[in-house]
């Protein structure tokens, strides 16, 4: 087991409020990254999403950064101007 990984367990184990919020704060910044991965893959800056989706750079980078509140359709036209789409799945 990593050293985060070990962290994480003690973590939960000891902070029961860490432990409530820690799986939805994962998921946020889970797909933040994947989009923020996504966008680097295709070649594109930040700018450059911003002036497609006619949003500004600070609206991109909150997307990448906190992305816990992102309706369903932002997600979609995000990934449309890098030529992909959303797959959703309920495990």
């Amino acid at each position: 087991m990593s050293d985060l990984k070990k962290y994480v367990s003690s973590r939960k184990a000891n902070d029961t409020e860490f432990e409530s919020g820690f799986d939805e704060g994962y998921q946020s910044f889970k797909i933040g990254a994947l989009l923020r991965q996504a966008r680097e893959d295709s070649g594109l800056t930040q700018e450059e999403i911003a002036s497609r989706l006619n949003t500004k750079k600070s609206a991109i980078s909150r997307i990448e950064n906190h992305a816990e509140d992102i309706k369903l359709s932002t997600l979609e036209k995000f990934a449309s101007v890098l030529g992909r789409k959303i797959e959703v799945s309920i495990i």
